[in-house]
């Protein structure tokens, strides 16, 4: 495909920028909200986070009902909840979106927390919408975070599941050219020894993610073949492991072409070494150089 023009052309392009603008991406576990967070403690970097705006505006109302459903099942709590007397809400934040992933919830056995694959699925479709809405609502936030509190510079902390609601194959992707238009797209990749580290970290606290319908699909038949059980007897923390460790597997080339067609890309290494806004400023200056 050809190549959309990039909004840094390169580098000196970038280091004479009076508005820096970036969207990182990336398996989650590489630094992305770590950079962010680095970044807005500077004081001139407004942070967007995807996965914050998705928990909040586009979820929220599914996730505190959620809460308020379990609640109601306690009989003292149901009696406060009947008189207004209590208010449940979720305490999401950039750093703590626990919220967010017990509401998406894993498949399988009931009695192990374990959801319907339908209902599972339908949450699944329900994220999907949420995070392109989210990514969409990038570049107003760009505008709004200078006009109202002055930011002359923006980073777009994604979600590691991205590439799951966009086509970098696409010249004319709707979101990945709306986001191209405004911001420098940097893809973080991790080394094979970052990909086990993740699994190994994933496998001693699974936690609910979010993956394409046709994916999701193929990975629950599979586990059902391979494990000879019922949908009803899964348990939900193995499906979910076994899940994660086909998704870093298809999860990399959707990155690569991404960062191929539409950004740059660095290294988890050249990011954990660039410490300070300054060493990450020249850092994005060398991704653009290397083209």
């Amino acid at each position: 495909m050809k190549t959309p023009p990039r909004l840094y052309p390169n580098a000196a392009a970038w280091a004479a920028a009076p508005k820096k603008r970036l969207l990182l991406f990336g398996m989650s576990g590489l630094g992305k909200t770590h950079v962010s967070n680095m970044l807005r403690a500077h004081g001139d970097w407004f942070h967007y986070s995807i996965d914050y705006r998705i928990g909040t505006r586009y979820m929220g109302e599914l996730i505190s009902d959620e809460f308020k459903r379990e609640a109601m099942k306690v009989p003292k709590l149901r009696e406060l909840l009947l008189t207004d007397s209590i208010y449940i809400a979720s305490n999401i934040t950039f750093n703590n979106l626990a919220p967010l992933s017990h509401y998406l919830g894993k498949p399988g056995d009931p009695a192990k927390g374990g959801l319907p694959m339908a209902e599972y699925a339908k949450r699944q479709e329900q994220h999907h919408a949420a995070e392109r809405a989210a990514l969409l609502d990038a570049p107003h936030f760009i505008d709004r975070a200078e006009e109202i509190y002055g930011y002359p510079h923006f980073v777009c902390d994604s979600g590691g599941s991205i590439c799951e609601v966009v086509n970098p194959q696409d010249p004319d992707d709707p979101i990945l050219t709306t986001l191209n238009a405004a911001m420098l797209l940097v893809w973080i990749e991790g080394s094979e020894d970052h990909a086990e580290e993740l699994v190994r970290r994933f496998d001693r606290a699974p936690k609910p993610m979010c993956y394409r319908a046709s994916f999701t699909e193929t990975c629950w038949q599979d586990f059902l073949h391979e494990n000879n059980t019922e949908a009803a007897k899964v348990d939900p923390d193995s499906f979910v492991r076994f899940a994660y460790r086909r998704a870093m597997a298809a999860r990399r080339p959707a990155y690569r072409a991404m960062a191929e067609n539409w950004g740059v890309t660095v290294s988890a290494e050249e990011v954990a070494a660039a410490n300070t806004p300054d060493k990450f400023d020249a850092l994005i200056g060398h991704a653009l150089e290397r083209g």
